[in-house]
């Protein structure tokens, strides 16, 4: 082994340096990504348009809008089912461009806990 305990190519100085910059950078990347994520806004609809929610980046329900002719006394069910699609997908809109916005910030690599 080398004097400083590593097999050679492991631990050397600049190299390690130059990884803790790139890893520096990206920690950096993903922070502004995470802020620019929370600070926008998603829409979905469900039946046609009959219901609309939005949720921001920090997945939290912003807003549901419902159309007046869908809204049944005797059919709270049906209405009940919409707002649930229309809010899933909206979240589910959120976390693919998140999963899109990281992917382009660490190439790709899935590096477990981050989203």
């Amino acid at each position: 082994m080398a004097k400083g305990g590593f097999p050679r190519g492991m631990g050397g100085g600049a190299n390690m340096n130059q990884m803790l910059k790139q890893a520096q950078k990206m920690q950096e990347q993903m922070l502004k990504m995470q802020e620019e994520m929370e600070a926008k806004t998603y829409e979905a609809t469900s039946g046609g348009g009959a219901v609309k929610v939005t949720v921001d980046g920090k997945r939290e329900l912003l807003d549901v809008a419902i159309s007046p002719e869908v809204v049944d006394p005797d059919d709270v069910e049906m209405l009940q089912d919409l707002i649930v699609a229309a809010v899933n997908e909206a979240l589910r809109k959120v976390e693919a461009e998140s999963t899109a916005q990281l992917g382009s910030i660490t190439g790709g690599m899935n590096i477990p806990g981050l989203f």
